[in-house]
């Protein structure tokens, strides 16, 4: 039977993605089976069009593209995403601000993750990634989940924030965070707006959570100014911060900052950090290649920091377990003119979304893409790797600042705890993605078998 005829359609606009559903389009799909939908979108195209209801959003599938989008000055932090995270982060923060602010904010936090700032860190860093080990000693079971995220906040803490006061604390900002971003990512792609401010136990749930995080930052504060001190850290650099005026920012500002220091330090690291226990607990031969890495460099002493750069192989396992199991799975940007992404036409206000996690598994830039294959990252078969097809700090000038920090306090926790046990899972433990703002396991719970 011929198609019915009518007016061609705008060769500019982007296919519609396969498996919307009438009414809901693609927000239940991306709700049920985010990570499977975003995947497949490729198949559909360079460019294409998702359907949140009565929204339209942009979806980018290739590498190059999101290259392009991210280092494009028509399109800023925006969209569903960001807008779900103003509610933690606030609209003052480095995480969420655009433009003039956003460079000025940035300025004022780099220097504490100069290439030559880092190194400061490293007693710190080793201390705690050694603390691990001597706690999980005697521990028939280790929740990877909470000691995840509580070596996370402490590491952020002491070298970023300097003070003891974060250790009564860490248990509260992991709690208060498990919850947050869990039900920032559901008003994310289920936007019920007027829905979530009913008097349901979920939405009480998600309001203690949130007052509980920013009561914890005004104390934070609070005890740095009393105590007098002002030690060379980012704390101090904020306090001490001059606005475009030369007048000292306003106390939001302030709290905005500390706000995204602790989530940036503590929910994305702490998710590394869990997804590389299950990596050594599923693939106990790289568990064993690292501490075979760590035994040749260090011998019979306690490892440093000043070890870092020589683990080799260490920092591929890192960098393949982000490929494969990324903390930050999706990313959203927003048109602020009408431009073009791939010769399709993007209207001005459009929300634009990209997966890094979809991309890093892209079988038409990976082979072997579902393989974990840390010796994918040698210098001889990296360079075959598309341009941004692996970017999990980002690129432009959203980078992440803290990407040497993190890197150097991930190597150091896997190579100390890789080199004192073998991990295994235990009845109980469910390692599936749990998918909320960051990705990681859902929960994890191994036995750490001393060497």
């Amino acid at each position: 039977m011929p198609a019915p005829s009518g007016p061609p359609a705008d060769p500019r606009v982007p296919p519609l993605a396969a498996g919307g559903l009438p009414g809901l389009g693609h927000g239940w799909k991306l709700a049920r089976d985010p990570l499977g939908l975003l995947s497949r979108l490729r198949d559909d195209g360079d460019v294409v069009r998702l359907r949140l209801g009565p929204k339209t959003v942009y979806a980018v599938t290739t590498p190059e593209l999101t290259g392009a989008l991210a280092l494009s000055t028509d399109y800023h932090i925006g969209g569903a995403l960001w807008e779900s995270l103003e509610g933690l982060l606030g609209r003052q923060g480095v995480a969420t601000t655009n433009g003039p602010l956003h460079r000025r904010q940035r300025r004022a936090i780099q220097p504490a993750f100069r290439l030559d700032a880092i190194p400061g860190y490293g007693p710190i860093m080793a201390e705690e990634a050694h603390a691990l080990v001597e706690r999980w000693g005697s521990r028939e079971t280790v929740d990877a989940t909470s000691e995840a995220f509580r070596v996370a906040v402490r590491v952020v803490a002491r070298c970023l924030m300097r003070g003891g006061y974060m250790d009564a604390h860490a248990d509260r900002i992991c709690a208060a965070l498990t919850t947050l971003f869990s039900g920032m990512y559901q008003r994310m792609v289920v936007p019920l707006g007027p829905l979530y401010r009913l008097p349901l136990p979920a939405n009480r749930e998600f309001n203690r959570a949130l007052a509980d995080l920013h009561l914890l930052v005004d104390e934070i504060i609070a005890d740095r100014r009393a105590s007098g001190q002002k030690p060379d850290d980012l704390l101090t650099a904020l306090l001490e911060a001059k606005d475009e005026n030369g007048e000292p920012i306003g106390e939001q500002e302030i709290h905005d900052q500390v706000v995204a220091i602790v989530t940036a330090g503590s929910e994305t690291v702490g998710s590394m950090v869990m997804s590389l226990l299950h990596v050594l607990a599923d693939h106990p031969e790289q568990a064993d290649k690292i501490r075979d890495e760590v035994k040749t460099v260090v011998g019979d002493r306690r490892m440093a920091f000043e070890d870092v750069r020589k683990l080799t192989h260490t920092a591929n396992v890192i960098v393949e377990a982000m490929r494969l199991r990324p903390a930050v799975w999706i990313l959203t940007r927003r048109a602020v003119a009408d431009t073009e992404l791939g010769g399709y036409r993007i209207p001005a206000g459009s929300d634009v979304v990209y997966s890094p996690y979809a991309i890093q598994r892209d079988p038409r830039s990976y082979r072997r893409h579902e393989a974990f294959d840390p010796d994918r990252w040698l210098p001889e078969r990296s360079k075959d790797v598309p341009k941004y097809a692996m970017a999990p700090f980002g690129v432009g000038n959203r980078k992440c600042p803290g990407d040497h920090f993190s890197m150097a306090e991930l190597t150091l926790i896997v190579g100390v705890v890789a080199s004192a046990f073998r991990f295994e899972q235990v009845p109980g433990s469910d390692d599936g993605p749990r998918i909320g703002i960051t990705l990681r396991p859902r929960r994890l719970l191994l036995r750490a078998v001393p060497r």
